[in-house]
């Protein structure tokens, strides 16, 4: 094998998000995220399954943090419920700012860096009944959530993620009706984006103001999108509107202060300029520390429709389809790309003002089964992270300024539409008994942090 070895101080971690590992989804004061109500709504997830007990971490997290301790990780990434902190958008709940603490302080004393994100898809339900993030106080309250969460936790925490993957927030809640809240208005989704954009600013402003010396970040997730045929204007036309709504909607304002040109005329007719307000785009802009990239799969699109109607979280694209091709799928389906992962990575390098990088999510779903002995040797998930380790690799040997990796996920959770059918931890869990069992992926990440190097998958 060849020897691949990572940077002095890269840093290897493992994520998770609330609401899919915490449970007690009413304890503490906590109250309705716009999840829970999703998962009230008959036939969105399946197995008509919800957040409740999940990885129940909320009353486990001392035995998951000794568990990452044990496999050398230095870093976990979670994310903060805000309707635990501030339930219903209201006052600040010291309850469940208490529970953060404890985690936190826990991960320390472990030796674990703390990487909280403030927003991983967890709107109070409060708020969506006031618009949620198509109306544009939701990014002020937002900002409150973010000051108090600074000023109880600000002493414990470096490193802060504002929004995970605002896209699927805006397009799959808003427009696609495919996640929570299970909307299919697109002049909402197009309202959200701008919405949630300038809560990321403002909210980072905060920080700043809070926290001088912390480091603040968003996360996107970022796809290549390969047009079928090159030599087709219809194609290339389909892969550039795609492009736009899942990449340059989101790192153009972000990171050259607007939004771009072809996106803007192509959002017209969905009233999407009426929302940026004179300001707004100076806030988005702010100086980042760092950029989260979460990356699955690619994107092979054709202009051909594939014949199925109905909500579709590509606002504007009126005839798209995602042919499969001859490659290795993952049991959600989707193509397992590697390569793609380098491709993501060097445009951000290329094409955007030069700024840290962290791989925040990657890892892959796959079904897994206990060998006679007890143990789960996954070994495609296992070969997925490794080969994407590689593409990782390969970028930062092309002069990307890659820092860390967290591999998706820490544990077996609840996989948002798709309910507990899904497993994408490299940790077992038992969902009637809550027992733990690290699988092969796991104990084979463990040497790699150890390391600091790819090692054999044996």
């Amino acid at each position: 094998m060849e020897n691949i070895v990572f940077p002095q101080g890269f840093l290897w971690g493992a994520a998770t998000a609330a609401f899919q590992v915490e449970g007690a989804t009413d304890v503490d004061g906590r109250t309705d995220s716009i999840w829970d109500e999703f998962c009230r709504q008959p036939g969105k997830v399946v197995g008509g399954d919800c957040g409740e007990p999940a990885a129940d971490h909320y009353r486990r997290f001392e035995q998951d943090v000794a568990m990452m301790a044990d496999l050398g990780l230095k870093a976990y990434r979670f994310s903060i419920a805000w309707p635990r902190v501030r339930p219903d958008g209201g006052k600040v709940n010291e309850a469940g700012l208490d529970f953060y603490k404890r985690l936190i302080d826990s991960l320390l004393a472990h030796d674990i860096a703390p990487w909280p994100t403030l927003y991983h898809w967890d709107l109070p339900q409060k708020l969506e009944e006031t618009g949620g993030w198509a109306n544009r106080d939701t990014a002020f309250r937002f900002a409150d959530y973010a000051a108090a969460t600074v000023e109880a936790l600000g002493d414990r925490v470096a490193t802060w993620t504002t929004m995970n993957e605002p896209w699927c927030s805006a397009f799959l809640g808003y427009a696609g009706g495919i996640h929570a809240p299970g909307r299919t208005e697109p002049k909402a989704a197009v309202a959200a984006v701008h919405h949630l954009l300038l809560a990321h600013g403002l909210a980072a402003d905060t920080i700043r103001a809070a926290q001088p010396d912390a480091k603040v970040g968003i996360t996107l997730n970022m796809y290549p999108i390969i047009p079928v045929d090159p030599a087709n204007p219809a194609d290339l036309d389909v892969a550039r509107r795609l492009d736009g709504l899942q990449q340059r909607i989101f790192l153009d304002p972000l990171l050259r202060g607007e939004y771009p040109a072809d996106i803007l005329e192509d959002l017209e007719p969905f009233g999407f300029s009426d929302h940026v307000h004179d300001g707004d785009l100076g806030v988005i802009s702010g100086p980042l520390d760092m950029l989260g990239v979460n990356y699955y799969t690619e994107h092979y699109v054709s202009s051909t429709p594939n014949g199925e109607s109905g909500p579709s979280p590509w606002v504007g694209v009126q005839h798209a389809s995602f042919p499969p091709r001859d490659a290795p799928i993952t049991d959600m389906g989707w193509e397992v790309r590697p390569d793609g992962l380098t491709t993501v990575l060097m445009r951000v390098h290329n094409d955007y003002p030069k700024l840290p990088l962290y791989i925040t999510e990657n890892g892959a779903a796959f079904r897994d089964d206990f060998s006679g002995n007890g143990a789960i040797d996954d070994v495609d998930r296992t070969g997925f992270i490794a080969s994407h380790l590689r593409a990782a690799h390969a970028a930062i040997a092309a002069g990307v300024d890659l820092r860390g990796y967290f591999c998706w996920s820490l544990l077996d959770n609840f996989e948002w539409a798709e309910g507990y059918a899904k497993r994408f931890g490299i940790v077992h869990v038992d969902y009637d008994t809550q027992i733990r069992t690290p699988k092969m992926s796991a104990r084979w990440y463990s040497r790699v942090a150890r390391d600091n190097a790819l090692v054999a998958v044996s």
